[in-house]
């Protein structure tokens, strides 16, 4: 998951910074859901989920597929 998450951002060419004011949150803060010290919480889940346009269980690796179900 927390390599899933960096990817996303990278291929929107990003940096934690942007990714993090988008959450409303430090790069600090954001930068351990990346390297995995910190667990993601389900509200920053769907955050993810619906800025980057992918599922939830994209992001979590359940799937390799992207699309996000309609909501």
């Amino acid at each position: 998951m927390y390599k899933r998450i960096r990817d996303l951002r990278e291929d929107r060419d990003l940096n934690q910074t942007q990714v993090a004011k988008m959450l409303s949150m430090s790069q600090t803060g954001y930068s351990k859901y990346e390297t995995g010290e910190n667990d993601i919480p389900t509200a920053v889940l769907i955050a993810l989920s619906h800025f980057y346009s992918v599922s939830i269980d994209y992001i979590l690796g359940q799937t390799n597929k992207k699309e996000r179900y309609p909501s």
